[in-house]
C-alpha cells in the first residue's frame, strides 16, 4: 500500500517541478526544482556526483520533495523520506526517461562530459497535501 493518498496520486505523474529540500554541512536548508518519476513505490530523480545535493544526501538521507499540481497551483503534495538506494545512471537511461517526460526529447540534452549521473530513490515515509 502507498503511503501516497490516492486522491494525490495523480501529482507524482505529472509534469511536476518537484523541490527538493535537503541539509547542508553547516545545518541550512538546501532547496532546488528537479525532475522526478514515481516507480509506484518510491521516488526517483537524478543527479550529478559533483553536486551539494548528492553530498547532503550522501552525509543525511532525508529529504523533502514537494510540487504543485500543474492543473491546480493551490493543490500540491509534499512528500518527506530518505534516501534508500543510488543507482548509477551512466548509461542516461533515467535521465532520458525525463526528458522524454518533460522535455518530448529522446535524449537529456544538458548533458556534460564527465557527469557521473545517478538516480536517487527515495522511499516516502509521510505526505501533506492541500487542495
Amino acid at each position: 500500500m502507498s503511503i501516497i493518498p490516492t486522491e494525490y496520486a495523480d501529482i507524482v505523474d505529472k509534469l511536476v517541478f518537484w523541490h527538493i529540500a535537503t541539509i547542508g554541512p553547516d545545518g541550512s536548508v538546501q532547496s532546488s526544482p528537479v525532475w522526478a518519476g514515481w516507480d509506484g513505490t518510491n521516488m526517483r530523480f537524478s543527479l550529478t556526483r559533483g553536486r551539494q545535493k548528492f553530498r547532503n544526501l550522501q552525509a543525511n538521507p532525508s529529504i523533502a520533495l514537494s510540487g504543485s499540481d500543474p492543473d491546480n497551483p493551490y493543490r500540491y503534495l509534499e512528500i518527506r523520506g530518505r534516501v534508500i538506494d543510488v543507482e548509477d545512471d551512466a548509461s542516461l537511461a533515467f535521465i532520458n526517461s525525463m526528458a522524454k517526460k518533460y522535455m518530448g526529447l529522446d535524449e537529456y540534452p544538458f548533458h556534460q562530459p564527465g557527469d557521473e549521473r545517478v538516480v536517487m530513490v527515495i522511499e516516502p515515509t509521510h505526505t501533506t497535501h492541500m487542495g
